[in-house]
């Protein structure tokens, strides 16, 4: 009996505790429309919406941004992949240019396609999670192919953190980068603020329960 009463203790705390972890937050999506987003440089269909999804379809993509900047915050969705998908998540972005570069990308692959381990196979600051060109993430966390993973990145000041399914797959402090040829291929890596979007490449990706919160 207690074992049981310890049971239905902890499924009722659950809810609360769930509730607890999302407060502050604030949908970035309404799962209608693209209301409060933006397209720049779209390609073939863009982005669609269906069934509360965010997807960007093969042949589609170019830049969608959030009409509102953020600065510190953390960004909670969800994503799945596909053979071969390739998108990103641009971060304190501006809406010009290159997201990956005048903003920063913490980048969403499909990291077991034998497309990325070819003759020219992908670099370990390619790989899910990694900020784009700067900062290899661990890598080998990404569910197979049309399963759904859950994705929190937090921006703080200089530090970026990345957890996917779970993992912490990128902690790191942006301020630890001297290279002076990184810092001129990435002139943005420093901004303190701009757009939060998804950087499509012509393969589809889809995303869903997007939410933000900001940190003072």
């Amino acid at each position: 009996m207690t074992t049981r009463r310890a049971l239905l203790a902890a499924l009722a705390a659950a809810p609360v505790a769930l509730a607890q972890e999302e407060t502050g937050f604030t949908p970035l999506f309404n799962g209608k429309n693209l209301d409060g987003w933006t397209l720049v440089h779209g390609r073939g269909p863009g982005y669609v919406v269906t069934d509360g999804v965010i997807e960007c379809p093969k042949e589609g993509g170019g830049n969608l941004f959030t009409e509102k900047e953020y600065s510190d915050f953390i960004l909670r969705l969800e994503w799945r992949v596909w053979e071969g998908s390739n998108n990103g998540v641009g971060i304190r972005a501006p809406l010009e240019g290159d997201a990956a570069y005048v903003g920063m990308e913490i980048q969403i692959l499909d990291e077991e396609s034998a497309m990325y381990h070819g003759k020219e196979p992908i670099k370990p600051e390619q790989y899910t999670g990694s900020v784009y060109g700067v900062f290899a993430a661990k890598h080998g966390f990404v569910k197979r192919n049309g399963v759904w993973n859950t994705e929190e990145i937090m921006a703080k000041g200089t530090k970026i953190k990345v957890t996917l399914n779970g993992t912490v797959i990128t902690d790191v402090d942006l301020a630890t980068v001297k290279d002076p040829e990184v810092l001129k291929k990435h002139p943005g890596l420093l901004r303190k603020s701009g757009h939060v979007g998804f950087l499509g490449h012509g393969s589809k990706v889809e995303f869903r329960n997007i939410r933000i919160k900001t940190l003072a």
